[in-house]
């Protein structure tokens, strides 16, 4: 009997390049043997903070077949949002790239719903889920094991091709596939630009990100005060943080995506010091329309512009 799990990949693949994804590597859906006892430390030494919904559904995130029944394969996929466009005025708070355009999370699963229609209509029927980062799935454990990249000193998911600037998203379906060698080569070498850039010392050791320090975690996931030790710490960041991959050497590999969504707009990139300072909530609502920044609310914002200020 002929094995159509071969041509269904490369199928898959190559819709998902066309959709614009930047890659797509697919695994066999079992198990994470490796990071069961790392995402356990990690969470007995509370380095999850507020984020207290990654102590939730604990097997589940280790293992999607409890996630989707009759789960075979992971699909990986890779959706890049590097750009060399920055604020106007270099002394505006700042903001991560990942924000300037519209919410990945939105353009995210209009791809993915594509992709799965697309497997339906020139596969046949399958039963599966999309997840976009809002979900009990460890993104960058399976888009190494998919073969996308390995797993850098400052946590991120780094591509020997296309650097880090990018989002990650899985299809989990019941459909047997062609599965892809996991990277097994970690190309940081003694590099350690990223521990030493990193404001907070957020990064406690290779790969290990205490998120109660990330700017990224402070800004963003708090809701509490952001605490005293980290005034003159923030480098002028009021949502998110990019240092630790604007310093890394592979982002050099980095290519400006050509995604319209995230493209800025509303004037985003031209606030100004003191309109950020002064910000209303008819200009936050008019500038961060469809903004993942949206997330910490205009008071969120405006706590973190403060905090930056006083």
């Amino acid at each position: 009997m002929y094995n159509h799990s071969a041509k269904y990949s490369q199928l898959i693949k190559d819709e998902a390049i066309r959709l614009g994804f930047l890659s797509c590597g697919i695994s066999k859906a079992e198990f994470l043997e490796e990071e069961a006892p790392r995402l356990e430390k990690w969470l007995s030494q509370n380095h999850h903070g507020e984020m207290k919904y990654m102590e939730n559904y604990f097997d589940k995130r280790l293992d999607p077949r409890l996630l989707v029944d009759g789960a075979k394969s992971v699909i990986s996929l890779s959706l890049n949002y590097y750009t060399e466009e920055k604020q106007t005025d270099p002394s505006a708070p700042k903001i991560s790239k990942y924000a300037y355009g519209q919410d990945y999370h939105h353009v995210i699963k209009e791809k993915l719903k594509a992709l799965t229609y697309f497997i339906e209509e020139n596969i046949g029927e399958v039963s599966g889920r999309a997840f976009v980062d809002s979900a009990p799935v460890l993104d960058r454990a399976w888009a190494k094991k998919s073969g996308i990249g390995w797993i850098g000193k400052n946590s991120n998911l780094i591509s020997k091709n296309n650097g880090s600037f990018f989002f990650l998203a899985e299809l989990i379906v019941d459909l047997e596939l062609e599965y892809d060698h996991p990277f097994q080569t970690d190309h940081c070498g003694t590099c350690t630009r990223c521990l030493d850039a990193c404001p907070t010392d957020a990064i406690v050791a290779p790969q290990v990100v205490d998120g109660t320090k990330c700017i990224s975690y402070l800004t963003i996931e708090l809701k509490n005060e952001i605490p005293a030790e980290f005034k003159d710490k923030m480098s002028n960041w009021m949502f998110g943080c990019d240092i630790c991959q604007d310093v890394c050497p592979w982002n050099r590999f980095s290519k400006v995506h050509d995604e319209e969504a995230f493209k800025p707009g509303n004037g985003l990139l031209d606030l100004s010091a003191k309109e950020l300072t002064e910000i209303t909530d008819e200009v936050f609502k008019k500038v961060f329309k469809g903004s993942a920044v949206k997330r910490t609310k205009l008071t969120g914002l405006k706590r973190n512009i403060d905090f930056l200020k006083s």
